[in-house]
């Protein structure tokens, strides 16, 4: 559906000729709606759904054939970059064996089983402390979740600069410490890979807000298990510095 679209967007424009190996190409909300004026369909012109693209395979085929990835970068108004490298991080099968862990609550959680969502399940891993446990630190208490606004910061991707001047970030679940924060992505379904805004923004945004170590996870679960893959930046100020430090896979048992 957002193929038909960005082409439309890169003819009216000449994105085509752009060179993105000098500078990505900036792009407002107002541009995006006046060249796809003429789709019918909500999906095909609606800039939200335009701009998101979560995976590698979400991508539109222009983007896909020109090794570009779209990010946001300003929010009121809407302002993206198109930018040519590799904006995505693989999210590794977990090849260890699965350990069984013995949840610390002495009583049985009803309600967290009722439904299929990504927050409910990361909360019933912090409820019997399995979130603790993987981090080892004992001290962690719930702190941060929803939408918040980023204050300005800038980074590199590749050998491009850029600059986010306030951009809405959503952290499934933050958790403060002693002395770390701790910021989680969830899902409940195997993701192949993760755009790399979606752990970075939320990194950049909480390290200016602290001076505590800012920790990053990805958390999935998937039909009995619980999975954790811990990512760190080398570099705060360069996207692409991101690798993954361990992981672990998980099946929760009660007392």
């Amino acid at each position: 559906m957002k193929d038909a679209s960005w082409e439309a967007i890169f003819d009216k424009y000449q994105i085509h000729k752009h060179n993105f190996d000098e500078k990505p190409f900036f792009l407002s909300g107002e541009q995006i709606k006046q060249a796809t004026s003429q789709f019918g369909k909500t999906g095909e012109k609606e800039v939200r759904i335009l701009c998101y693209q979560d995976s590698r395979e979400s991508r539109p085929k222009i983007f896909v054939e020109n090794e570009l990835f779209v990010l946001s970068i300003k929010n009121r108004p809407f302002k993206c970059a198109i930018v040519k490298g590799e904006g995505y991080i693989d999210i590794p099968k977990i090849s260890s064996n699965v350990k069984i862990y013995t949840s610390r609550l002495d009583f049985k959680l009803d309600t967290s089983f009722i439904g299929n969502s990504e927050m409910q399940h990361l909360d019933f891993a912090y409820a019997s402390s399995l979130v603790r446990t993987f981090l080892e630190d004992e001290t962690l208490v719930l702190t941060i979740r929803g939408k918040k606004y980023t204050t300005p910061f800038s980074f590199k991707v590749g050998n491009q600069d850029l600059t986010v001047e306030s951009v809405q970030t959503e952290v499934d679940g933050g958790y403060e410490g002693k002395n770390q924060v701790v910021l989680i992505e969830a899902k409940n379904s195997k993701t192949p890979n993760t755009i790399i805004r979606q752990l970075y923004y939320p990194f950049r945004q909480w390290s200016q807000k602290t001076k505590k170590k800012v920790r990053i996870l990805f958390f999935e679960k998937r039909e009995k298990y619980y999975s954790f893959w811990q990512f760190e930046f080398k570099d705060i100020n360069d996207y692409n510095s991101i690798h993954l430090t361990r992981s672990c896979r998980y099946e929760i048992i009660e007392k």
